[in-house]
């Protein structure tokens, strides 16, 4: 199914996650937002990982095979990814799951970042802030705000309550920051309602056959 003219999905909660959701079947039939480099570039800008002006540049200066290539490799990094977080969905990460996340640092360690002073934002005592900014000078440029959400995700989220969707055909994921931690649905208005639905559907049939 063309992708393009459905917006990606955002409901889990944190980045890292959102990024595994880029592929999902929403009703029926799968969709990849990140298919080919322009969806790559379509989805970091809903993202907000990127700078539009960031993502423009690439369009002007590389060719779609390039962009092509490195939507290849992000999709790789997306599968090798979720295999790494439905494995330990459910339970605090340990220090031995360090090693398995050796792919990632090769990746971060190829960023190419740099610290620059700018007008301070807001309103407040200091005129100036400290910005951190990154050189996109090449198409693998673009996996690099992927690989810091993945890894602000290991860092920073409690994996106890990273779920996957109870719906009986969804594949996303999402953090769970509700109070008593007791969501079960990517969202009401995607499986929520179906759930729903199906549930009264059943009652139904039950009070038919009764």
């Amino acid at each position: 199914m063309d992708y393009r003219p459905i917006p990606a999905i955002f409901v889990a909660d944190a980045p890292g996650l959102d990024f595994l959701n880029s592929v999902a079947t929403p009703v029926d039939v799968p969709i990849d937002w990140i298919a080919d480099g322009e969806g790559l570039l379509s989805w970091l800008e809903q993202a907000g990982m990127a700078p539009a002006s960031a993502l423009a540049a690439m369009r002007t200066q590389f060719t779609a095979a390039e962009l092509d290539a490195v939507a290849g490799e992000a999709r790789a990094l997306r599968e090798w990814f979720r295999g790494f977080v439905r494995e330990r969905k459910g339970r605090p990460l340990a220090s031995a799951d360090l090693s398995e996340l050796a792919p990632l640092n090769a990746l971060l360690a190829r960023d190419d970042r740099y610290g620059e002073v700018v007008e301070a934002g807001s309103e407040g005592p200091a005129a100036f802030e400290y910005r951190v900014n990154r050189r996109w000078k090449s198409p693998e440029s673009l996996l690099m705000p992927i690989a810091e959400a993945l890894a602000k995700l290991v860092c920073e989220q409690d994996f106890t309550h990273v779920k996957a969707c109870e719906g009986p055909k969804c594949t996303l994921l999402f953090a769970d920051h509700t109070r008593g931690h007791a969501r079960r649905w990517c969202s009401m208005a995607i499986c929520g309602n179906r759930a729903k639905v199906a549930a009264h559907r059943k009652r139904l049939k039950e009070r038919e056959s009764a």
